[in-house]
């Protein structure tokens, strides 16, 4: 008698773990804006200064249970950067010497792939973010052959909050972090071959499929 009621005890918990499990699943689509913010970078005798600017984040997620969710991104903004030197060295190919600073217009292109652990409570589900892309970096415009694109990996982190509005329907507030190496928009002056860092703080809808 002992050994059924530990049997059916045991069938309860499974049961309760499953269904808890079940409850948590959800797979969205989501849209948000964000404000890209970007450090200075200094190497090589160049100063690098990027442009603050606004954004666009696309996401495709699927939660299966609390341990066990990831998401596919795709973001844009601009990126604008500014070169600089500093020392008495000189630009790249610039003879006699003019310390003249450079403005690169360009557009940022993110894609990621995310693990997004999370817990559900409620209408509430607070989450954490932490995956690997590729960022390219393409000036918007041609300076005489001087300008170029960029492709670096860009590593992300972050966390956020989804809030439940209707049963399809939700708020998704989080903050995400980029850590990469600065790109090199342009010949005349050498890459500050520096990591730099993307504050991304964001709010956006999400809509579960």
């Amino acid at each position: 008698m002992r050994t059924q009621r530990m049997h059916t005890a045991f069938f309860l918990t499974l049961l309760a773990l499953l269904g808890g499990a079940a409850a948590s699943a959800q797979t969205d689509v989501a849209a948000s804006v964000y404000g890209a913010f970007t450090g200075t970078t200094t190497g090589n005798n160049t100063v690098q200064s990027p442009s603050n600017s606004a954004g666009a984040l696309i996401e495709l997620r699927h939660i299966a249970n609390p341990i066990l969710g990831f998401e596919g991104t795709y973001s844009y903004n601009r990126a604008d950067e500014s070169y600089s030197y500093t020392g008495f060295a000189c630009p790249v190919g610039i003879v006699p010497c003019t310390p003249l600073p450079v403005s690169v217009p360009a557009n940022a292109h993110e894609f990621t792939a995310d693990w997004i652990p999370s817990v559900h409570i409620a209408n509430l589900r607070p989450f954490g973010v932490l995956g690997i892309g590729a960022l390219l970096n393409q000036p918007s415009s041609s300076s005489s052959g001087t300008t170029q694109s960029q492709t670096k990996a860009v590593y992300v982190y972050g966390a956020g909050l989804d809030w439940g509005l209707l049963p399809h329907i939700g708020l998704r507030v989080q903050y995400r972090g980029n850590l990469y190496k600065a790109p090199d928009l342009t010949t005349l002056y050498s890459s500050t071959n520096a990591f730099t860092h993307t504050a991304e703080p964001m709010v956006g809808v999400y809509f579960r499929l």
